[in-house]
């Protein structure tokens, strides 16, 4: 039942702790705690902070490692660092990487050139629209968003997408459509479109949530929109299967967010309880708060060693270890959710106040509880893969 299979004979790679070097000096210069209560108070996105990190080379990452690929360690670094200090960004770049990665696959010579270059630059973002109202885990078979071909070889795209990240100010839209009736399998037969955000008949209308407000959740309505045949992104028909592919890396690029809150949140509660005092001495020295602590640094890096093997493993030649990409999502977001917890506390009423991180870390840990998988799915797929046992669902 062995999950790792790091080959210490794959070819060395730079250290992707450099990347980590980079990212925390421009975070200090950039990320004030003001600016980050600025943000999700107003619930608008950072789009000065989008900009300076693409420009510096964080969402194409081979520039910062001097051309060398270690992708996924790397992207899990970024994405650590910014669930800790900015979490609304790091939800966001979880996105941007899996565009990029469908373009970077799927897409044609032309459709990377247009749509690649001024992501990279930081002058346009972009949105992945699949879930609807109706469809989660089980999308492929409740989608009711349709693409039909016209006579000159267009598409015209009807139906709604809900819980879209950033949707209103995305520069374009990656959007999955159904293109045939579903026949021997419910993941065949949906097409991903590119399609720009200006196109008419597109109507996003915002989601006010609890969490994660610093990046805009997105009810989308499409009337009609017509998106030419060379906004095919990948093979007609295939765009769902096209999607799973990418899915490990998701999986990986999530556990690094939540395991960047529940770090965050660890940090901030460790400073608390030496500050604060009660009874003459700092709560910090009370022994059962201590082994409550203690238990979270415990969570927090197991989760960080499950973590740092999938991703070295999903940078190998041989590929992913799928099952132990799962196990890391599952035990990052149980780090988080149980870390910020632990946090809010001990810090008693001080932790309700918004002027202070803890409540937001609190808030943004929720989301990966169900996204971009539920707990209890991830759960039924380790139990299936790793432990041989019966499908559950």
């Amino acid at each position: 039942m062995s999950l790792t299979n790091v080959d210490p004979a794959v070819r060395p790679q730079p250290d992707p702790e450099d990347v980590r070097s980079r990212l925390c000096s421009l975070l200090d210069e950039l990320v004030t705690s003001e600016r980050l209560v600025a943000h999700d108070e107003a619930e608008k996105y950072d789009d000065e902070l989008f900009r300076q990190l693409a420009k510096a080379g964080f969402l194409q990452l081979e520039a910062v490692l001097g051309g060398a690929r270690a992708k996924h360690r790397s992207q899990t670094i970024v994405l650590e660092e910014l669930g800790a200090r900015a979490t609304s960004m790091g939800v966001s770049f979880v996105v941007q990487y899996m565009g990029v990665e469908l373009l970077h696959t799927y897409g044609n010579r032309a459709q990377q050139d247009q749509f690649l270059a001024p992501l990279f630059a930081g002058d346009a973002k972009m949105s992945f629209a699949l879930s609807e109202a109706a469809g989660g885990t089980d999308i492929a078979r409740a989608m009711s968003t349709w693409a039909v071909e016209q006579p000159d070889g267009s598409y015209a795209i009807n139906g709604n997408k809900k819980w879209i990240g950033g949707a209103s100010d995305a520069d374009y839209l990656i959007v999955l459509a159904r293109t045939r009736e579903i026949q021997h399998s419910s993941i065949d037969g949906i097409t991903m479109f590119i399609v720009p955000r200006n196109t008419p008949g597109i109507a996003t209308t915002a989601i006010d949530t609890m969490g994660i407000r610093a990046l805009e959740q997105c009810d989308i309505e499409f009337r009609n929109v017509r998106v030419a045949a060379d906004h095919v992104l990948g093979e007609v028909n295939r765009g769902f299967r096209q999607v799973l592919g990418t899915l490990n890396g998701e999986r990986l690029n999530a556990a690094a967010v939540a395991l960047g809150i529940a770090r965050g949140a660890l940090e901030y509660a460790v400073e608390y309880v030496q500050e604060r005092h009660a009874f003459g001495r700092p709560i910090g020295s009370f022994q059962a708060l201590q082994h409550k602590l203690v238990d979270c640094s415990v969570k927090v890096e197991s989760a960080r060693l499950l973590l740092q093997n999938a991703a070295a493993t999903s940078d190998q030649e041989s590929g992913a270890n799928e099952t132990l990409s799962a196990m890391a999502k599952l035990a990052a977001a149980e780090a988080a959710t149980h870390t910020t917890d632990v946090g809010m506390r001990a810090m008693g009423g001080w932790g309700f106040l918004r002027q202070l991180p803890m409540q937001r870390y609190f808030r943004d840990a929720r989301l990966y509880t169900f996204a971009p998988l539920t707990d209890d799915m991830i759960r039924n797929y380790i139990g299936e893969q790793h432990l041989r046992l019966p499908r559950s669902y």
